[in-house]
Formats: C-alpha cells, sequence, structure tokens
C-alpha cells in the first residue's frame, strides 16, 4: 500500500511531504496538520495513516 513519500530537505529530522492519491495514482505535494509542507518523518507517516486507514485514536 502506497501512502506518502518523504522528501530530503537537508535536515534530518524535517522531511518534505506528498502523499500518493490513488485517483491520480502519483504523490501530489502536501500539508501536514501543522500547516507546514515539512516536518518529522513521524508527522508525516501519521498524517497518511489517518488519512487513509482511520484516525488509530478514535
Amino acid at each position: 500500500m502506497q501512502l506518502c513519500r518523504l522528501k530530503d530537505t537537508g535536515h534530518p529530522e524535517m522531511r518534505g511531504f506528498a502523499l500518493f492519491t490513488y485517483s491520480n495514482e502519483r504523490y501530489e505535494d502536501n500539508i501536514l496538520p501543522t500547516g507546514l509542507s515539512f516536518g518529522s518523518p513521524e508527522d508525516a507517516l501519521d498524517c497518511a495513516v489517518g488519512l487513509y486507514l482511520g484516525d488509530p485514536a478514535s
């Protein structure tokens, strides 16, 4: 299952973020819930999993 892709920003803790869109079958740059287009790898995975598989906290 394709969820997201991380992009190198030159800082190991901060990565660019793109979601895989199944409707277009490609990765598209996206914004994390923080309002930024970059964040930690954990933030990106949490966002992608929450969008595609549902929020595990609920």
